[in-house]
């Protein structure tokens, strides 16, 4: 049991559970699942299903992070490609139409793919600081989306594209399946290649990877367009739901949940080791926390405070510090209750 206690995963699993558990006994609904028209729907579809943007902006911020790098314009990146998409969509003489709307999607996610090489560029090869090189795009990619939409909300009806978010593929929502590809394609090719062995060395030390012959620029590089791409799917995800490109409201705040989620699957900021499973779970549990919000009837003014308080729960309750003091409270109360033993001579006596 201790062994297991031990392994990165546990505690974020614990705390996972523990909120779902806790949402079930408040209010049992929570665990229902129902079949309608041969679709599964419940608040556990949902999570889900609204995870999507959060789960593609977190696996790219994991490989970010990794290389001891944060990236701070994925919302900015998500309001640029939702522009571009439904902009190009809007424009059409057939915005109902399959093949308009998959060019649409492309060139939505090519250019968020621009975006982060432009981000990877300004780090790697030039070697600005993370912070102040995503800062440039966060506060300038917004204004670029509203020149795309002429500072107005555009709004789209298109089927094809309204699948995306709210489209069910065998009973299941399509924007789960979308997640799980993005996190099946990061795990072989982050775990199942030499990549992710490299991009821990580079987050590790950046100057001994590169005397070791570890091609750090590049591999710094690839991060921030994977971190891009994936804010650029998010994006199109998040417009698709609302079928709108909000230029304001657009991945609002979104790099902060990333991170935190990051964080709370038992990835360091520091860089080096990084869990994909661990920022899965953290996703989950932020997106368990959306719900149970929502179910407890928290008014929106008091929301954030709920938040905050329940992640500080659960951040103490992966805290190897806490969790230390707590074996030796343990440890002190069993010695004081331990009977005590007498020796021989005083037997004796």
């Amino acid at each position: 049991m201790t062994r297991l206690m031990k392994h990165r995963l546990f505690w974020p699993l614990f705390a996972l559970v523990a909120l779902i558990v806790i949402n079930t006994v408040a209010r049992p609904q929570f665990i229902k699942v129902t079949v309608r028209d041969g679709e599964l729907y419940g608040a556990l579809i949902d999570i889900l299903r609204n995870s999507a943007p959060l789960m593609l902006v977190a696996l790219g911020m994991t490989l970010v992070i990794a290389t001891r790098g944060i990236d701070l314009s994925v919302g900015a990146v998500m309001a640029v490609s939702g522009a571009v998409t439904l902009t190009i969509i809007d424009g059409s003489s057939s915005p109902g139409s399959t093949g308009t709307v998959l060019i649409a999607i492309l060139a939505g996610i090519g250019v968020s793919l621009v975006l982060g090489l432009w981000n990877g560029f300004l780090v790697a090869v030039l070697d600005i600081q993370p912070i102040i090189a995503t800062l440039v795009l966060m506060l300038a990619g917004r204004g670029v989306a509203l020149l795309i939409t002429d500072g107005f909300i555009t709004t789209v009806n298109s089927e094809p594209l309204n699948f995306v978010a709210t489209g069910y593929l065998f009973a299941l929502p399509f924007a789960m399946f979308i997640w799980l590809a993005a996190v099946a394609a990061i795990a072989v090719i982050e775990r199942r290649t030499a990549l992710g062995v490299l991009t821990e060395a580079v987050g590790i030390n950046p100057e001994a990877s590169r005397l070791a012959g570890v091609r750090s620029r590049g591999i710094i590089l690839g991060a921030y367009v994977a971190s891009g791409t994936l804010a650029g799917i998010a994006g199109i995800i998040y417009s698709s739901n609302i079928r709108a490109a909000d230029a304001n409201a657009a991945g609002d705040l979104i790099e902060l949940y990333a991170i935190l989620a990051v964080v709370l699957g038992g990835t360091s900021l520091m860089g080096g080791k990084f869990s994909i499973a661990g920022t899965v779970v953290g996703v989950l549990i932020i997106q368990t926390l959306d719900s149970t919000i929502l179910f407890l009837g928290v008014s929106s003014a008091q929301s954030p405070v709920f938040f905050a308080i329940v992640v500080v729960i659960v951040v103490l309750i992966q805290s190897p510090r806490v969790h230390q003091w707590g074996r030796t409270l343990t440890s002190g109360i069993r010695r004081s209750e331990a009977p005590e033993v007498r020796s021989d001579a005083e037997v004796t006596a």
